[in-house]
């Protein structure tokens, strides 16, 4: 299982949000780069990248950073944040990103979700942001009306190899992850699930690494890693 280091970036810095909440910011960084150098330096095999401007607006305000960050890393990362169309797509694995995370477009347009899996196939990623069951979209400032499992089943039908799974109410919240929502996803054949939301320390690293679940391909951490309640050295000798 993974340990990936979230960087979410919100008018160029690095910051986390409490439940989502776009009013609710906590500032970690000034310099995303240097943040996943960090990161990097201290033995992270994967990146989370998110552009809240663009998940927000769908205006991808940090896309330049974000390229920056896929041409000087050695490690792989992936992004998502207001990607709303083919080219966009495109633009960021021509850029050297490893997998681009679709969010509010696949939700709301099956016949763009599906051209993109059929031109690029594992190189896509679905973010499946919950509230409450449902599925939320916008920068996670809308809910809509899919249930949150139904639309995992439709989209591992339609051949999609990645979701990344968010309970939205734990979100930046350090209080654990839903194991009851990722053990419904887990449930689902033929996808590989990346939990995140919630995490706190080595005991919600220790819990998911007890699942013994194939399927679950790794857990995303934020603020645990940049409060100091876990510690990623650490949690990456456990998962190892």
């Amino acid at each position: 299982m993974l340990i990936i280091p979230a960087i979410d970036i919100k008018e160029g810095k690095v910051v986390r949000l409490f439940k989502g909440q776009f009013d609710k910011v906590t500032e970690y960084g000034s310099d995303p780069l240097e943040t996943a150098m960090y990161w990097q330096a201290l033995g992270a095999p994967y990146l989370h990248v998110v552009d809240l401007d663009g998940a927000k607006t769908g205006e991808r305000a940090n896309r330049d950073v974000i390229k920056r960050m896929a041409k000087e890393l050695e490690i792989p990362l992936e992004t998502g944040g207001g990607i709303r169309s083919l080219e966009a797509v495109r633009e960021l694995l021509d850029a050297g990103i490893d997998r681009v995370i679709l969010g509010t477009r696949a939700v709301e347009d099956k016949k763009f979700l599906s051209k993109a899996l059929e031109t690029w196939g594992s190189s896509i990623a679905v973010s499946l942001d919950c509230s409450n069951g449902f599925v939320a979209q916008r920068g996670w400032v809308e809910t809509s009306q899919v249930k949150g499992k139904d639309f995992a089943q439709e989209l591992a039908r339609m051949g999609l190899k990645y979701i990344i799974y968010t309970d939205i109410a734990r979100d930046g919240t350090l209080s654990g992850v839903n194991m009851q929502g990722l053990k419904e996803m887990l449930d689902i054949p033929d996808v590989n699930i990346i939990a995140s939301g919630g995490v706190k320390n080595l005991d919600d690293i220790k819990a998911l690494l007890a699942l013994k679940n194939e399927c679950l391909l790794g857990v995303i951490t934020g603020k645990a890693i940049y409060e100091g309640t876990l510690n990623l050295e650490e949690a990456l000798k456990l998962s190892c």
